[in-house]
């Protein structure tokens, strides 16, 4: 079958540059296939005495697939991926070589650990840092290089990626969530697991005037841009019709995603002028956060062989809605249970409400710490918006389950919900079954029939920081709960009493209005105490706190070390990304915005004389000229403003105080400059003005 023939039926050709199931069954001896088999579904370490014999079909699999290289692929405090590639190739004497691949190569690799974040774990001279082979995420072919998924850690031990707490998360929530199932009187299930699906959200601009605008090539945003004539107002972009550029685009993403195993699945136009979105299947949160990384970096590469380049920051275009990333998260058990689906009857689902009180109370008491996982500069600038959840973190049940909590909390009866059909009222359309909650998407953390969504991320944000910490503060639930049910004589009246407890306890946190009206802030802050972490530099010092260092220790996830070191590793980034976006602006104006005004300016003083010199009034000229001069002189002014606090901040050691200058003094200066050269736009011609603007990026593609 050709490649065209085969590309017509993606079944053919899913997951074919994927290390994956069938090709290890195909091609490792039975006990070694089944030792694999154990560590990916139970979390069972892997026998090292198999690694060569895994190498070796790896190395084989991976050459008839036309790699030359391999490379251990790995996820530091970044926030992006990283890789070294090795050729497979060895010397054999006589000027031959040989391809060779062994276990330990598999296993170990070495990186410079100094070079990458490490928020003073390491210094500049002790360089060591190992990689290690992630058995429970496939291998995969990609650039003709074997892609290995590697955690990655330093020479004394100290984790210095966002995989390895992830998986640490994994298991501790599988072993709190099967304690309760005991509890249940399961005993089949052996591993629980939790599951994502990671909506992405993106922009996609012509390339031209992508390189045409230094602030969107340095910073990823547009730090300057007048509003346009038409923006998203009439909403007429949203699952509209997809123009055929952009359909080209998507086809051949899912086609590469497809190949890599990634479960891409939903596209869509958003909201905003060329802003789109993609959903992929759930999968296993380990899965899930290396699809995502993959999925960003070969959105970026696809885009640009279709002339396009694609935007993943948060807010790129002012005026518009931003972009963010839906972690949809739930939990199974591996004997076939989804244990956030609360069934036809939720109120006789102990189980089911069992779980749910655990998360619910887990949100409340470490709200700041979700908070926290979706902190970042370009965050800051959509949530809170209307276009986000705020930045106040509360969570979502919707009508039918909320009964169900207010029944089980006063011992009442559930009302009978009758309405379980929707009823179209066409004859020839079929009547559906009717959702249980309706899905409010003002909410940060909304439960969607048998999963929650957390709402909050940014486009750009890796999901591991996110799904760790979801994992850890459950797993730390649910053990409250199964350190007071175990040994329990009369079980369901124990539960019974720690459910309604939990529920009386931690229902402020539960809201399903509006969570975007100003009701809603002065209730959530000064009548339920909930945490207003409104910035990222707010939220940051919630990492080092005694009880989130206490959660993240009991349960080895970090050490404390640990936890200041990614709490100055993200404070500095914050500082760093707003200092290039200051410099970006400074020179922008002075090498671009300030000739152009000034020319132009010229140019209508130039027209008002030649008038005069015929006699001819020139009042419009002196009006415009001199409404030009106060712009001029402002811009000049606000830039300079800038250029000093910038230089303040520059000489202020990184950290908290450093990150709030940025916040406080710096970003507002940077505000108020946008907003006078924003101002000069609308008055300077389009033939001068020297930005590409925002009616050809929005609408052009």
């Amino acid at each position: 079958m050709s490649d065209e023939m085969n590309l017509r039926d993606p079944a053919a050709y899913f997951g074919c540059n994927v290390f994956s199931d069938s090709v290890m069954r195909e091609r490792l001896p039975k006990n070694v296939y089944k030792s694999v088999q154990r560590t990916q579904q139970l979390g069972i370490a892997l026998d090292k005495d198999i690694a060569d014999v895994v190498a070796n079909a790896m190395k084989d699999w991976a050459i008839e697939k036309g790699a030359t290289h391999y490379t251990h692929w790995f996820q530091p405090m970044t926030g992006v991926t990283a890789e070294k590639h090795d050729a497979f190739l060895n010397p054999a004497g006589k000027g031959a070589v040989i391809p060779e691949f062994s276990g330990k190569e598999l296993v170990k690799g070495e990186s410079d650990a100094s070079s990458f974040p490490s928020g003073g774990l390491r210094s500049t001279f002790e360089a060591r840092g190992y990689t290690a082979w992630d058995p429970t995420s496939c291998a995969f072919i990609k650039d003709n290089s074997l892609y290995i998924p590697t955690a990655f850690c330093s020479y004394t031990g100290e984790i210095l990626d966002k995989k390895t707490p992830l998986l640490r998360s994994m298991d501790v929530l599988s072993e709190q969530a099967l304690r309760i199932l005991r509890l249940f009187g399961n005993t089949k299930a052996t591993r629980v697991t939790t599951t994502v699906g990671p909506e992405q959200e993106y922009f996609l601009i012509d390339k031209k005037y992508y390189d045409a605008r230094e602030d969107l090539v340095i910073t990823g945003r547009t730090l300057f841009g007048a509003k346009p004539p038409k923006g998203q107002e009439l909403e007429d972009h949203y699952y509209g019709n997809i123009k055929q550029r952009v359909s080209d685009y998507m086809k051949e993403l899912d086609e590469e995603l497809w190949k890599l195993g990634i479960y891409a699945k939903t596209k869509h136009n958003e909201v905003a002028p060329s802003q789109h979105e993609l959903a992929p299947v759930f999968t296993t949160s380990n899965i899930a956060a290396d699809h995502n990384q993959l999925t960003m970096e070969i959105m970026k590469k696809t885009a640009v062989k279709h002339g396009l380049y694609c935007l993943l920051h948060e807010k790129p275009f002012e005026g518009v809605n931003g972009s963010g990333k839906h972690n949809n998260w739930s939990m199974s058990s591996n004997d076939g249970q989804n244990l956030l689906d609360p069934g036809d009857t939720p109120i006789d689902n102990l189980q089911f409400l069992t779980f749910l009180c655990a998360i619910i109370k887990g949100v409340h008491e470490y709200a700041p710490l979700l908070r926290l996982s979706a902190a970042s500069a370009g965050n800051d600038h959509r949530l809170g918006a209307n276009e986000a959840p705020p930045a106040i973190v509360s969570v979502f049940v919707g009508t039918d389950l909320q009964e169900v909590l207010d029944a089980l909390e006063n011992g009442t009866e559930v009302k009978s919900a009758d309405n379980k059909t929707f009823r179209v009222g066409v004859d020839a359309l079929p009547d559906f079954p009717k959702d249980a909650t309706d899905r409010n998407r003002t909410s940060p953390f909304a439960f969607t029939g048998n999963k929650f969504e957390f709402r909050m991320l940014g486009s750009s944000d890796s999901i591991s920081c996110t799904n760790t910490i979801l994992n850890t503060i459950v797993a730390e639930e649910l053990s409250l709960i199964a350190d007071k049910l175990e040994g329990s004589a009369n079980f369901r009246e124990d539960l019974m009493s720690v459910l309604v407890d939990i529920i009386k306890e931690h229902k402020q946190i539960i809201y399903n209005g509006n969570g975007y009206s100003e009701e809603w802030l002065n209730e959530a802050v000064n009548v339920r105490g909930l945490p207003n972490l409104v910035s990222t530099v707010d939220a940051l010092p919630e990492y080092v706190s005694p009880k989130s260092i206490a959660l993240f220790e009991k349960f080895h996830i970090y050490t404390a070390a640990e936890l200041r070191s990614r709490t100055d590793i993200l404070l500095d980034n914050y500082s760093k990304v707003i200092n290039i976006e200051a410099l970006t602006m400074i020179d922008i104006v002075r090498k671009k915005i300030l000739p152009a005004v000034l020319r132009y300016s010229r140019e209508i003083c130039e027209t008002g004389i030649a008038k005069q010199s015929l006699g001819i009034p020139a009042d419009v000229e002196k009006d415009i000229a001199s409404e030009l001069s106060g712009l001029t002189e402002g811009i000049y002014k606000e830039t300079n403003d800038l250029e000093e606090k910038v230089a303040e901040a520059q000489k202020l050691p990184s950290g908290l105080d450093s990150a709030r200058f940025y916040r406080d003094e710096v970003f507002p200066q940077m505000q108020s400059l946008r907003a006078t050269v924003d101002e000069a736009e609308v008055n300077v011609s389009d033939d001068v003005w020297p930005l590409v603007p925002y009616t050809t990026l929005l609408f052009s593609v």
